[in-house]
């Protein structure tokens, strides 16, 4: 309950310090979402000019960095019997992780290769355990870190879009309002993002066919 009390403390006083421990939590393998931090955040920036939209966005995708590090290294130094181990314990399941969400990140990770650490940052259900496949497979920390900064940085620039522009929309008041709006969003963005994905995989696949032959 303390944990719980502390994020609602972090929610009520969002500054870029608040943003950053949240997209640390959010990007970690403690669930919770991006779109109760960013578009609020970045509606605040309008409505109040307190805080500046780019820092948001800066600040909100260094804490999904510090939180992908830590899936990445936990991942890469236990090994993937323990992390099985985890997602199978009561631990994990409170933290909404189980072993077919590790199994489906894992295998997306295998189809894609490193380039899922990037598209998989803009895909729901997939972004926050990505890194998890990424330190198991030892994959690159360099690599990881431009693949992963990217993905994190598109995705925090499109809730902070829909958030700057909800701040100029009549009838939202209030955070309820706001981060339904956004959800609903979030959601349709999710499975253009799928797609999009798809056509890059595709033509890096057709690319490397070409120069095969």
């Amino acid at each position: 309950m303390e944990s719980v009390a502390f994020i609602q403390w972090c929610l009520d006083h969002l500054n870029y310090w608040t943003i950053t421990i949240l997209m640390t939590i959010e990007s970690s393998f403690i669930p919770f979402p991006s779109e109760v931090v960013v578009p609020p955040a970045a509606y605040k920036a309008a409505v109040t000019g307190e805080m500046n939209v780019v820092l948001v966005v800066l600040f909100a995708t260094l804490g999904a960095n510090f939180g992908a590090l830590i899936n990445y290294y936990l991942a890469k130094w236990l090994g993937r019997p323990i992390v099985y181990k985890f997602a199978n314990s009561r631990f994990g399941h409170i933290c909404l992780i189980d072993e077919a969400k590790v199994q489906r990140a894992e295998e997306y990770f295998d189809k894609h290769g490193a380039l899922s650490t990037f598209i998989g940052r803009l895909i729901p259900a997939v972004r926050q355990l990505i890194s998890i496949p990424a330190g198991l497979a030892r994959m690159s920390i360099g690599k990881f870190l431009i693949y992963t900064t990217l993905g994190a940085g598109i995705w925090n620039v499109v809730l902070a879009t829909i958030g700057y522009y909800l701040s100029t929309v009549p009838g939202i008041e209030t955070e309820e309002q706001l981060i339904a709006k956004v959800t609903e969003y979030s959601h349709e963005l999710g499975y253009i993002f799928i797609a999009v994905g798809v056509f890059i995989v595709g033509y890096l696949i057709y690319q490397g066919t070409r120069k095969g032959k």
